[in-house]
């Protein structure tokens, strides 16, 4: 190995950082790139903030399900990832995320909208949080905590912060929820 590839790989962070960093980064661009393209081939209208939940209220009692997975999911993955981790409460609330993403994860094979009557790519971030869920619980039952911490944490910025900033695209419900045109 060169001294150039050397000094590379010593000042690189390291792989999960790596990964997760890309993804948060990348998941914006193209999401803007997304909307962007999708707007304008609506005419580019004006986009206003307001809240308007009678999409949601009007949604069928699946949707409603997912986006409660969801949001239990978002503030309690928030909590965990945040508080003191190995606790009775981790433990506790670690449940009740699982719990929340499962339901989030289950109930959108029930949701089809986006293409048509068919399975979007959206439906394989949810199978594979189906899979990932138990194999990150049996890793800290194992006490294998880094395989835990790396699954959990995939789950909660794939499973909820990429997939959810994707349900924000132009014409979707949670986009006319918050910027209705």
């Amino acid at each position: 190995m060169t001294d150039l590839a050397q000094t590379f790989r010593r000042i690189s962070l390291p792989r999960r950082v790596r990964r997760n960093t890309i993804l948060l980064i990348a998941a914006p661009v193209v999401y803007g790139i997304i909307s962007w393209l999708i707007l304008k081939s609506a005419g580019n209208p004006p986009v206003h903030f307001r809240i308007d939940i009678a999409p949601l209220v009007e949604a069928a009692f699946v949707v409603k399900l997912h986006v409660l997975g969801a949001v239990v999911a978002f503030v309690t993955g928030i909590i965990l990832l945040r508080g003191v981790k190995g606790s009775g409460l981790h433990r506790k609330l670690g449940y009740t995320w699982v719990a929340a993403m499962a339901l989030a994860a289950i109930s959108s094979f029930f949701i089809t909208g986006l293409n048509g009557s068919h399975f979007s790519w959206i439906h394989g971030i949810s199978a594979w949080t189906v899979v990932a869920l138990p194999m990150a619980v049996a890793a800290a039952r194992r006490r294998n905590i880094a395989k835990h911490a790396r699954g959990m944490t995939s789950a909660f910025v794939g499973g909820l912060l990429v997939a959810g900033l994707f349900t924000f695209l132009p014409g979707r419900m949670l986009w006319s929820i918050f910027f209705a045109v």
